[in-house]
């Protein structure tokens, strides 16, 4: 019988799958994603059950890349270019639902267009001007770890640990 509160799927109808820490052993640590993506390739290359492995990031930290800096002019005109793709979509869609067709359904493309334009711009002047300069760049975010663990069901560690510490020495044969 399992508990009513341990997340996993399937365990009590109607209740959400509540995150749950990684099990296993480690059999790995690696410094970048790319490093124990491949350690966890060269598994599934050999035959070994890859279900019992994790890769789980520890350290983790929010990087924030700073792009370049926020104007009027670069707000404006990603509120217009925003504003015209939804409001091309909404033509078209009234176009295709337009009894007339033809001339009709073009002016409809055209209005939305020109609609979607005016939306986009105020709405970007607005959110840009409620912030009065606080935020005047653009940055990309993504969470990061500082090192990358591999797990393993403790039935099959000590083989994932085998095959990893060859792959290492450069004798995975």
């Amino acid at each position: 019988m399992t508990a009513p509160f341990t997340g996993r799927p399937g365990t009590q109808p109607g209740l959400p799958n509540l995150p749950e820490p990684p099990s296993g052993w480690p059999v790995g640590s690696y410094a970048k994603y790319e490093e124990a993506q491949r350690a966890v390739d060269h598994l599934a290359d050999n035959e070994f059950p890859v279900a019992d492995v994790t890769i789980v990031g520890v350290d983790l930290m929010l990087v924030e890349r700073v792009i370049g800096r926020l104007t009027w002019g670069r707000v404006l005109a990603t509120g217009a270019a925003s504003g015209a793709w939804l409001g091309l979509f909404v033509g078209l869609v009234l176009s295709l639902l337009s009894p007339t067709g033809g001339i009709g359904g073009l002016g409809a493309i055209l209005t939305g267009l020109v609609i979607g334009i005016v939306f986009g711009v105020v709405s970007g002047a607005i959110t840009y001007g409620a912030s009065r300069g606080r935020r005047d760049f653009t940055s990309q975010s993504q969470i990061v770890a500082g090192r990358y663990d591999v797990l393993c069901q403790p039935r099959n560690a000590e083989k994932a640990r085998d095959m990893l510490g060859k792959l290492a020495m450069g004798t995975d044969g």
